[in-house]
């Protein structure tokens, strides 16, 4: 029985009881009887009311002459103690009263009740704080049950249905895991060579990759028990509970042995210790993180249990985690390429009927985006379907996901004037045109002036063909001057510019200060200047920079900046003005019809490469 079916039987029968003493203490009263006091009853008898009177242990009860309507009426009167009833008895006997009496004996029941109600009420209240402090199944979310782990146990039952094959795009990764798995469905292979499984996998990656989700996966393929737990549940307001957590998790793994230990976030139990600093330690951490670096010392990895971890910041955690003997294997869960990004599209596609959808197409145009991401991409172009009451999703439904993801929501109300308009669709014209007309620049793929929610009064799509892990000098000059190509048009044609180069210029800026500071791609030579601050770990920001050159030297780099922004602006202004008819052309068609795609824009205007400004040999 379990503890919910526990509950409802005491409740039951507490209250039986409260019902069965009322009844007996309170409600029994013999016909249609009033209760009186003593001397109301003197009265009735006096006035000749009462016909007859049973006298019991701790009442009287009197029961009265029939009145006109023939109903039976009784009087109860309680029996003081002590107390002389002889003027009663006389007044019974002047008035012909006829009198009765009855020795009642005392109820088994009330007794019986008013010793073990206390008790029944007693057991359920033990039982019940019990389960609040034993931190079983159904207590572990208890306010007493801390010193309990909080893991989630998935069973090798149907609760862990994750394979292999719902995991796509981290090819990798999964060969590193298939060991593992092996491992725990044949161990004996193992230890009659005399090799040792690695007793802890950490999942590096970021956020979105499919950390959990492959750690789901090697259980599912194992077929053995999965405990997940986050690496904040570890650490609560009292001290020491941390580590009593740490201690309970390991013994439940014990107990079902062989399984996975899965835990999340590891960053945030498992940082570097304090080095010194009083006010910086952490006491209560620090006791979880040594309690958990003893017991991963502790086990026997003979025993099948086998600690997996995520994080997205490794360079934070504390290295006696990291050595030998404890996370023996680290597993990179990488940002997939575009045959990765299509692998997980199909996995997510399986649940929608498609009509027409190219996912390739869909997977060039999603660069650098990550599993959650493109299940969400797929989540969105369904609901892009049932917006237009179809019933199959189509190609049309991806696009206005991506768009939607990537530039933010149709501003469809908004309204801009005649000259605002004008001036976005020829600086869109500048940045596709130049786009088609440099050699290295990534094919465009759309050309729109919908304003957008992120603040983009129109934009300009370029799909790169394939995945490039480097680019060269050429390269990157072409992009600068894809990004000087929309300042560009609104000089040419409306003789000024506007603010809506921002964004293109701030972009541009960088790259170049990147192409002169990092990549050594100007007069200065093969040297890098500055050394970034922070953590670039997985793609991560520089949050500083620190200088290491000379105020002479910084001039000298805001020189070659200038140097390679103005060559962009000479590239993107010949390629313009030579094709002036062609970029009026495309400007018109965007201002009546407001998107156009490549195949319309590749048959206004065949691609003629210009040469870069400042190009060197």
């Amino acid at each position: 029985m379990n503890r919910s079916a526990w509950v409802r039987l005491g409740l039951f029968l507490v209250a039986l009881a409260v019902a069965v003493t009322l009844w007996f203490r309170v409600l029994r009263v013999q016909g249609d009887s009033q209760v009186v006091t003593y001397t109301e009853l003197l009265k009735a008898v006096d006035d000749g009311k009462v016909k007859e009177v049973l006298l019991e242990n701790e009442r009287v009860l009197a029961r009265l002459k029939e009145d006109k309507g023939g109903r039976d009426q009784s009087l109860v009167a309680s029996r003081l103690p002590n107390m002389d009833e002889r003027e009663l008895i006389t007044r019974l006997e002047e008035q012909g009263v006829a009198i009765s009496g009855r020795i009642e004996q005392s109820s088994f029941w009330p007794a019986v009740l008013s010793s073990i109600l206390p008790l029944v009420m007693l057991f359920f209240l033990f039982r019940a704080v019990g389960g609040m402090l034993s931190g079983g199944a159904a207590g572990r979310a208890r306010p007493m049950s801390f010193g309990k782990s909080q893991a989630k146990i998935f069973d090798r039952s149907s609760e862990n249905k994750t394979t292999f094959v719902d995991v796509a795009g981290v090819d990798e990764a999964k060969n590193e895991l298939i060991e593992v798995v092996n491992y725990l469905k044949d161990p004996e292979k193992y230890k009659a060579v005399g090799a040792r499984v690695p007793k802890g996998v950490l999942l590096v990656g970021a956020p979105g990759t499919g950390k959990t989700l492959l750690a789901r996966a090697v259980a599912g393929e194992a077929g053995v028990p999965f405990f997940s737990m986050s690496g904040s549940e570890f650490v609560e307001m009292f001290v020491g509970v941390g580590a009593s957590r740490v201690r309970d998790l390991f013994t439940q793994a014990k107990e079902r042995a062989p399984c996975i230990v899965f835990i999340d976030e590891l960053d945030a139990v498992g940082k570097t210790r304090a080095g010194g600093g009083v006010f910086a330690a952490n006491e209560e951490r620090e006791q979880t993180l040594n309690q958990l670096l003893v017991e991963m010392d502790g086990f026997d990895a003979s025993v099948g249990i086998v600690i997996m971890a995520a994080t997205n910041r490794p360079e934070v955690l504390d290295k006696a985690l990291m050595r030998a003997g404890r996370f023996d294997r680290q597993v990179l869960v990488d940002r997939p390429d575009v045959r990765g990004r299509e692998a997980i599209l199909q996995v997510h596609a399986k649940r929608l009927t498609l009509e027409g959808v190219d996912l390739k197409l869909v997977a060039q145009r999603t660069p650098g985006m990550v599993g959650a991401d493109l299940a969400n991409v797929v989540n969105e172009a369904a609901l892009a379907c049932a917006r237009r009451d179809a019933k199959k999703v189509e190609q049309r439904d991806f696009e206005e996901a991506i768009d939607r993801l990537q530039l933010g929501l149709r501003k469809d109300g908004r309204v801009m004037n005649e000259s605002e308009r004008r001036r976005v669709a020829w600086h869109e014209s500048g940045h596709a045109l130049v786009a088609l007309s440099v050699k290295h620049a990534d094919p465009v793929h759309r050309v729109t002036i919908i304003p957008r929610s992120i603040g983009a009064l129109g934009a300009t799509l370029q799909l790169p063909t394939e995945d490039r892990y480097l680019m060269t000098e050429e390269e990157l000059r072409d992009t600068l001057a894809v990004l000087m190509g929309g300042r560009t048009a609104e000089e040419i044609v409306f003789g000024g510019v506007s603010t809506g180069a921002q964004n293109d210029l701030e972009r541009a800026s960088e790259l170049a200060r990147q192409m002169v500071c990092r990549f050594g791609m100007s007069s200065l030579g093969p040297q890098s200047f500055g050394r970034p601050g922070g953590s670039q770990f997985l793609g991560g920001a520089v949050s500083f920079e620190e200088r290491n050159f000379s105020e002479a030297t910084a001039q000298a780099i805001d020189h070659e900046v200038r140097a390679l922004l103005d060559a962009a602006h000479r590239t993107a202004h010949n390629a313009l003005s030579a094709r002036r008819a062609v970029l009026d052309a495309i400007a018109g068609e965007l201002l009546v019809k407001e998107t156009l795609e490549r195949d319309v824009l590749e048959a206004m205007v065949r691609p003629v490469p210009i040469a870069p400004e400042g190009a060197r040999a």
